[in-house]
Parts: C-alpha cells; sequence; structure tokens
C-alpha cells in the first residue's frame, strides 16, 4: 500500500473528525458524522498498523481517536466547573448537614473549657501542683504573649495552618471509631480552660480573649465541624437505618470528607489571622472585630448555600457517575 496515497486520500476526514472534536456543542447530525469518522478512522488505524505498526501515523491516528473516544463517550466536566461545584454546592451542602452536631459539640466543648478554667483560677493549690507562682507568673507575664510573637508572621501561619488542619484531617477521618473526636476536643477544652484560668487567676482573662478571639473563633469551630463530621461518620456505622453498614459508611464517608478537605482552606484563613492579626498593633476591638467576621462569614456561606443545595437533593457526596449507582435492597 503506498501510504503517502493514503494519507492524502484519507485526510479530509480525518480533519473533520479533529473539527467535530473540538467543537463545544454538536448537534444531531454531527455527532452522528462524528461516530461514522470515528469508525472510519478506526478501520484506516487497522489498516496502517498492519503494514506499520510503530509509526509516526499510527501514534497520530491512535491520539485522534482517543480524543474522539473522550468526547462520545463523556468528557469529564471542566476543571473550573468542577472547583465551582465543589464550593457552592457540595462543601456547603457539606457543611449545612453537620450544622446543629457542630453547635452541640462546640457547647459542650466550651461547657468543659469553662469548669477547668474555674477550677485553675478558684482552686487552692490547683498552680501550685502546675509549677508554682514562679512558673506561672512567667506563663501569664510573658509566655503567652510571647508565644505570638516569637516567629515570623508568615513561618507562624503556615505552621498554625498545617498542625489544625491535620488536627481536623484526624478528628475526621478517625471519627468511625467514636473515640478520636471527642478524645481531641477533651484535650483541647482542657488545655484551653486550664490556660484561661490560669490567666483569671493573675487578673489578665481580658488579655487572655484579647488573644484568643481573633483567631479562636474560626479555629476552633473549625474544630468542632471536623469533630462533628468524625461523629457523624460514626453514627452511620452504629445506626445505618434502611441502608447496609458498607453502604451508610462509603455515603457518609465520601460525604464528610469533604468536610475535611473544605476545613483545609477555612484553617488557612484563621491561620492567616492567628499570624498577621492577632499580633499586630491594631486595636483589640478591631483584632476581634476581623476575627469575628471570619467566623459570621463562614456561617452566612454555610446557612444560604447550604440550605439551597441541601434542598436541591445535595449532601456533599460524589456524582453518581463517580460514585456509581446503589443497588436497591429489601
Amino acid at each position: 500500500m503506498d501510504v503517502d496515497a493514503f494519507v492524502e486520500v484519507n485526510r479530509p476526514d480525518w480533519e473533520r473528525l479533529d473539527e467535530l472534536v473540538r467543537r463545544r456543542k454538536l448537534s444531531g447530525a454531527e455527532a452522528d458524522e462524528l461516530l461514522v469518522l470515528y469508525q472510519r478512522t478506526s478501520t484506516h488505524l487497522s489498516m496502517i498498523r498492519s503494514i506499520a505498526p510503530e509509526s509516526a501515523l499510527s501514534g497520530a491516528l491512535s491520539m485522534r481517536l482517543s480524543r474522539a473516544r473522550t468526547r462520545f463517550t463523556g468528557a469529564r466536566s471542566n476543571f473550573m466547573e468542577d472547583v465551582a461545584g465543589f464550593f457552592v454546592v457540595s462543601l456547603p451542602a457539606a457543611f449545612y448537614r453537620v450544622r446543629w452536631l457542630t453547635v452541640v459539640v462546640g457547647v459542650l466543648f466550651i461547657g468543659v473549657a469553662w469548669l477547668y478554667g474555674a477550677w485553675v483560677a478558684n482552686t487552692p493549690g490547683v498552680i501550685a501542683a502546675m509549677g508554682g507562682d514562679e512558673f506561672a507568673e512567667q506563663y501569664v507575664q510573658e509566655d503567652f504573649v510571647n508565644y505570638y510573637f516569637e516567629n515570623p508572621a508568615a513561618s507562624f501561619a503556615g505552621l498554625v495552618w498545617t498542625n489544625n488542619a491535620w488536627i481536623a484531617l484526624q478528628a475526621v477521618a478517625f471519627g468511625v471509631t467514636g473515640i478520636w473526636a471527642p478524645w481531641i476536643l477533651y484535650q483541647n477544652a482542657q488545655g484551653i480552660g486550664m490556660a484561661g484560668g490560669t490567666m483569671a487567676a493573675y487578673g489578665e482573662l481580658d488579655t487572655f480573649f484579647i488573644y484568643i478571639l481573633p483567631h479562636g473563633f474560626m479555629e476552633l469551630t473549625a474544630i468542632f465541624i471536623a469533630a462533628a463530621a468524625g461523629l457523624r461518620i460514626f453514627w452511620a456505622w452504629v445506626s445505618p437505618g434502611s441502608r447496609t453498614r458498607a453502604n451508610a459508611l462509603a455515603e457518609e464517608g465520601r460525604s464528610l470528607i469533604t468536610v475535611a478537605l473544605g476545613l483545609v482552606l477555612v484553617l488557612f484563613i484563621s491561620g492567616l489571622v492567628e499570624g498577621f492579626v492577632t499580633p499586630s498593633p491594631l486595636p483589640a476591638w478591631l483584632r476581634i472585630s476581623i476575627g469575628f467576621l471570619v467566623f459570621a462569614s463562614y456561617w452566612a456561606y454555610t446557612l444560604l448555600l447550604g440550605r439551597r443545595a441541601v434542598n436541591a437533593g445535595h449532601t456533599g457526596d460524589l456524582s453518581s457517575l463517580d460514585r456509581g449507582e446503589t443497588a436497591r435492597t429489601a
């Protein structure tokens, strides 16, 4: 077979195939034409491979057919559309589904922290057991505030972000145990409560809140959200309802890992606040207001977009194309 003559005769079909593949939308007739040209080009490729299987022409036709196959079997959506769908639909829906559990977790956390703080501030001998007055005064007068100034703002923000994101990911991923998330919450509530109680015992409770609240509004809320998502996965295992336990765990796990991914961004923002706003020379009221604005923005995003997404039937799970269909069971 004369390959050059073969190419000249069939090039118009190949070029037409390329043209149809590049078009954003196809009419019915054009879709039929695309399928015919795909089949014809497949025949051409078979003929070429019979005489020159490793030729450049064989490789070029294979690439053409690969692009055409993707076109008519269903190409993946545009990357930017996927990103928009994640932030406008999937993520707010996942946040919205754990909103009440987030509030409950937050209330319990604050209650435990307050009890520890009151115990440290009002019980004789506790501070002595923690290291004595000298240690406590060093912490209150220097160490507590210096923590926010001892590293450059950018590196401090990055350190805080990665640490908190790692905690949040663990709370969601290991939530199925039913133990990990409560244990993380308890440890953090104990630490914050005892720090606040020590500051209160030496009359520096206002300093404690000035340096905790700007980033703490959103940072602590993110931990509450992660724990709520983890506990929801655990409950899907305990009480799957009409689903099998495997299906319940798979559905809730896929939906709520979305929360973990979203919290990476949320904690990045709170890390920026902790690194650049908390130790800044801005007035205390302004620093706290910035932190509260970030916190309020999260809840507005969750309640407004999340309610709309959930009412439309979204849960934060993958699309049916990605997760596969679910078999009906009696």
